[in-house]
């Protein structure tokens, strides 16, 4: 038999919490977390549940925040791993697709220089 690890022996991990505060603008921080932390204990750690407005667990539930580990979508009570790298993210406010349509009207078709619109055939 084989002698258990109790928490008080186990090393710490190391994380790097990666947050958009806005568009382009990421703040990153680095934590020191005892193991077996998970993705809550992490935030809670970092201040910025009390520090950016908006963001608490009421947010993270309604989807307004998402939160992953290495690009891929986590919940909070998700256990983290030496050297993960979390990710916090605003929710968007409005779907790509409809935002590049919307630029398109505003902006008409563009052509490349040198080519003209086939003209409609009168009749």
């Amino acid at each position: 038999m084989g002698l258990a690890e109790s928490p008080v022996d186990s090393p710490d991990i190391q994380v790097e919490l990666a947050v958009g505060l806005a568009p382009r603008e990421v703040r990153l921080i680095r934590l020191s977390l005892p193991a077996g932390s998970t993705v809550r204990d992490a935030l809670v750690c970092s201040g910025l549940l009390q520090s950016v407005p908006g963001l608490d667990e009421a947010a993270l539930a309604a989807g307004r925040w998402s939160v992953g580990v290495w690009g891929r979508r986590e919940r909070p009570g998700h256990v983290l791993r030496h050297r993960d790298r979390i990710e916090l993210v605003r929710g968007l406010n409005v779907d790509p697709k409809e935002a590049r349509r919307i630029r398109y009207r505003a902006q008409g078709e563009k052509l490349p220089k040198g080519i003209q619109r086939p003209k409609a055939p009168k009749g």
